[in-house]
């Protein structure tokens, strides 16, 4: 989410990957990092292969990348549409009122995983528009109503608020507080795998 151009750069070099982006962001990664992407709108769908395509699902979050464009540019979450299942990826995204979670599993449903952000979500009257907190991020996966979910955006940078290693601490209690197993929305250390 945070295009880091020099990455992107290096990863168009070493493996010549399709970028697929919201709306808007295709100049960015032609002017930054020398790479071609192909720009979907909210519900827009891409083949990435005759056994695979993406869809670029709403998120609540706001864009700028840099001074006087902000909000000039469609940010988003994808689904991947796989052999074995859907995976919903929520990148950056507020709760809100959760509607557009509800919307992505009604229209593209079921989902076999979601990777849902847990960190980055204090101080809540700041950060609550952009950033789920681990109880929102749980509320999340019922919405989804997914199989099983991946923690992601926490543990790597001290961004916000809240302690570095809260999150994971939250994401067990919020679970817990659902009735949920705790196997099923997992969020693993750096390096951890997972075998779905």
């Amino acid at each position: 989410d945070h295009m880091d151009l020099a990455t992107l750069r290096r990863l168009r070099e070493r493996d010549d990957p399709r970028f697929v982006v919201p709306l808007k962001n295709a100049g960015y990664l032609r002017d930054g990092a020398g790479a071609s992407a192909v720009e979907l709108d909210w519900w827009d769908e891409q083949a990435l292969s005759d056994e695979a395509r993406v869809t670029l699902v709403p998120a609540r979050h706001w864009s700028s990348r840099r001074l006087g464009d902000a909000y000039r540019a469609l940010w988003g979450g994808f689904v991947l549409h796989l052999p074995g299942g859907a995976v919903y990826f929520a990148g950056d995204t507020g709760y809100g009122d959760g509607a557009h979670f509800r919307e992505a599993r009604r229209r593209l449903g079921p989902f076999r995983l979601a990777l849902l952000p847990i960190g980055a979500y204090e101080p809540r009257w700041f950060m609550r528009p952009q950033h789920m907190n681990p109880g929102e991020a749980v509320q999340a996966f019922a919405d989804l109503e997914v199989r099983d979910a991946l923690a992601i955006h926490f543990g790597t940078f001290q961004l916000t608020d809240e302690a570095i290693d809260a999150p994971p601490t939250a994401l067990a209690e919020a679970l817990a507080t659902s009735d949920i197993e705790p196997g099923r929305f997992r969020a693993l250390g750096n390096g951890e795998a997972w075998d779905l």
